[in-house]
């Protein structure tokens, strides 16, 4: 694995965070956000359709914001700091721009109320980021969010358990391991 494929199976708005590591970053142009989409297809009901939709440089330009608003916020609230009201409100318009309505239908056995967005695709996809990214720094587990200890890794992880230093064992702790292994048996 390298920096070169998105992290995911972290909660939504940090994997939408981790697309801008070291190595540049993962959302320069559509296709990359289709494929990153195709990534998420499970974590909310319209990431496969989403994903599939004709998305712009326009709706690229919109998650890249979404993104980069919610990194500053998290940066903030993880250190106790209030975050700017200038990336709160935009986040609250993305929202806001593609509104949730949960729509009844029969699925055959029983009544269902999925969300679903209105709107464009553009839109609608900005509005499910700036959700989670609203739900995050709103959750108490916020403040064990932490950087990758590997120095030349920038992503963020929220560990499940306490020892966690990398953000991925095969992503960076296999490679801090190595050299350390390395350093302690290199010949003299």
């Amino acid at each position: 694995m390298n920096d070169t494929v998105p992290l995911t199976g972290e909660p939504l708005a940090l994997d939408l965070v981790n697309t801008r590591t070291a190595a540049g970053d993962l959302l320069a142009v559509p296709a990359d956000l289709h494929a990153w989409l195709r990534l998420q297809a499970d974590r909310f009901g319209e990431a496969a359709e989403l994903a599939a939709a004709d998305l712009t440089a326009a709706d690229l330009s919109a998650v890249r914001d979404v993104r980069d608003r919610t990194a500053r916020v998290l940066d903030h609230v993880r250190r106790g700091e209030r975050p700017a009201d200038g990336d709160l409100d935009a986040l609250n318009r993305a929202q806001r721009a593609a509104p949730a309505v949960a729509a009844l239908t029969w699925d055959g056995a029983a009544l269902t109320a999925p969300r679903r967005r209105t709107g464009p695709p553009g839109d609608r996809l900005a509005a499910w980021l700036a959700e989670a990214a609203a739900e995050l720094p709103a959750d108490p587990a916020v403040t064990r969010i932490r950087r990758c200890e590997a120095d030349d890794c920038v992503l963020l992880f929220l560990p499940s358990h306490p020892r966690r230093r990398w953000c991925s064992a095969a992503r960076c702790g296999n490679r801090v391991r190595v050299a350390r292994h390395y350093r302690r048996h290199r010949p003299a």
